[in-house]
Parts: structure tokens; C-alpha cells; sequence
């Protein structure tokens, strides 16, 4: 795969092992002495098709067999022990859950009780949880002062319900994790050029929102249909939950931009496998 496409961001880097190529940011970098984290790219798997080559993913009609090999590499480019994975199990909602080292395995080595949960939190260092991705926003937070790090899933439905705003209330009355304190990034995702939405979901940001930053999310097209900005609406939302500008890493990668980097729900129309972001603390 040529990667010379791609151009350096100011907020994240493309790292590569062996064949495994995934994202990093910068501002989480700083502190990968204490944890590890990173998001997936289509590079270095051994999945085929429409599903090559790294897909992430069981529930894609992918071979187990594939994913699981997908799985290793991606772990061992990183540096953690994929049988200890925590899985998420996305639907679009804002539920949170913290995790423990009794959970893992859940989801890639064992049943998992994990159900209707967008979000995953751990305080434990040596457990890697997982969300999964194909357009929609990933949301990274790492508490550094409470060693603390989570990670959410957050769709259209998660991002208008504000999902980055419920995790920091969620690490503050679970850990004592204070907003200011935490070092946040949105990954990869859909940009507003690629992502034209119905009037009714318009209105439902221009609802929560409001019409002043309203008006910065969205713009309205001669079709009656509008461009949405997931990633500023997330921004709005960490910044306004008290995350510090200087603590935030925003993304200016696009999956739909980049269908041969990242797997796209839009640009594939549905024929697709999943990418994934991870953290673990060390």
C-alpha cells in the first residue's frame, strides 16, 4: 500500500511495524511511557477482498481465523497481549463502562457480558480496550494525573447526545478525574465534505447546539440535505465539558477521503471491514 498520499498532520503521525501501519497523536504520545494507544489502518492484515487486509472486526463475514491473525499483528505492533483485549459493543448510544482486568478476553477469547456500550474506561494498567470504527468519530481521553484512559464510539446519534461529555462525567464520578486535567484526541472519521445528512438530523444538532455553533456544524445544500461536522461537533462538546484547547488533539484524516488507508461505511457503500482504536495503560 503507497502511504506517500497522506500528508503529515499537525496533531497526528502514521507509524509503521513491519507491515502494520496505524495512527498515533501527538499529544498522547507525550505520555507513552505510561500508555499505549493507537487506531488502525487497512495496512497489514491478511483479510481479503473488500475486508483486506486489516480488519478488525468478527461480525463482517470475515474468516475468525483472519481477524484473530489481524489481531496479533495489530497487537504486537503496539505491544499488548490481544487475547486481553476488552471489546466494546457499539449502538450508537452513550452508555459507559469501566473496566477491570476480570474482563478480559471479552469479546475476542471469551463471551462477553459487555452489552449496548459505547464506551470503555479502565484504571488498570496491563487491560486493552477496544472500540471499533468505520466512519464514525473515535474518542481518545487519558487522565494523567489519575492514570486513567477511555475511549468512546460516537456516531451522529452518540455525538448529538454528547458522548465526549458524558465520558468526562463518567471518569469524574468514577476515578475523581478532573476535565482539565484530561489529554483527549478525535481520530479518524468522516469530514463534513463527505458526510450529507437529512434535514431531520440537522435539526436535532441545531437543537442541542444551538444556532450559533449550529451554523459552524452544518450547511445546507440545494437538495434539501445538509454537510455535517462530526469532528467540531466533538470538539465543541469536549471543550465546552472542560478540556483545555491545548490538551486536544483534533483529526484532519478523513476515512471517506481515504477508502485505500481507512475502511469507509460511505465510500464502500456498506461493503467493508471495521477499523479499531485501542489503549492500554502501562
Amino acid at each position: 500500500m503507497e502511504l506517500n498520499y497522506i500528508h503529515p498532520t499537525r496533531t497526528c503521525r502514521l507509524q509503521k511495524s513491519g507491515e502494520v501501519t496505524y495512527v498515533t497523536f501527538l499529544k498522547l504520545m507525550a505520555y507513552s511511557g505510561e500508555m499505549l494507544h493507537g487506531f488502525s489502518t487497512r495496512a497489514g492484515g491478511v483479510s481479503e477482498g473488500y475486508l483486506g487486509k486489516m480488519n478488525l472486526s468478527f461480525h463482517r463475514g470475515d474468516r475468525s481465523e483472519a481477524v484473530m491473525e489481524n489481531h496479533r499483528r495489530f497487537a504486537a505492533a503496539l505491544g499488548y497481549d490481544a487475547a486481553r483485549l476488552v471489546f466494546s459493543d457499539q449502538v450508537h448510544e452513550t452508555q459507559i463502562r469501566r473496566v477491570t482486568s476480570g474482563d478480559c478476553g471479552k469479546g475476542i477469547t471469551k463471551e462477553s457480558d459487555i452489552r449496548e456500550t459505547d464506551g470503555l474506561v479502565t484504571d488498570e494498567p496491563g487491560v486493552p480496550i477496544m472500540t471499533f470504527f468505520a466512519d464514525c468519530v473515535p474518542l481518545f481521553f487519558y487522565d494523567p494525573v489519575r492514570k486513567v484512559a477511555g475511549m468512546a464510539h460516537s456516531g451522529w446519534r452518540g455525538t448529538v447526545e454528547r458522548i465526549g461529555r458524558k465520558m468526562t462525567v463518567f471518569m469524574r464520578e468514577e476515578y475523581g478525574s478532573e476535565p482539565e486535567d484530561l489529554v483527549c484526541a478525535i481520530g479518524p472519521s468522516i469530514c463534513q465534505s463527505c458526510y450529507e445528512v437529512s434535514s431531520d438530523v440537522a435539526d436535532r444538532f441545531f437543537e442541542v447546539f444551538g444556532k450559533k455553533h449550529g451554523d459552524e456544524l452544518l450547511y445546507s445544500k440545494e437538495n434539501g440535505k445538509y454537510q455535517l461536522n462530526l469532528h467540531k461537533a466533538c470538539e465543541l462538546t469536549l471543550l465546552e465539558a472542560g478540556v483545555l484547547p491545548e490538551h486536544l488533539d483534533v483529526t484532519d484524516l478523513c476515512t471517506c477521503c481515504n477508502p485505500e488507508l481507512f475502511f469507509s461505511h460511505r465510500a464502500s457503500n456498506g461493503k467493508r471491514g471495521n477499523l479499531a482504536g485501542v489503549m492500554m495503560l502501562l
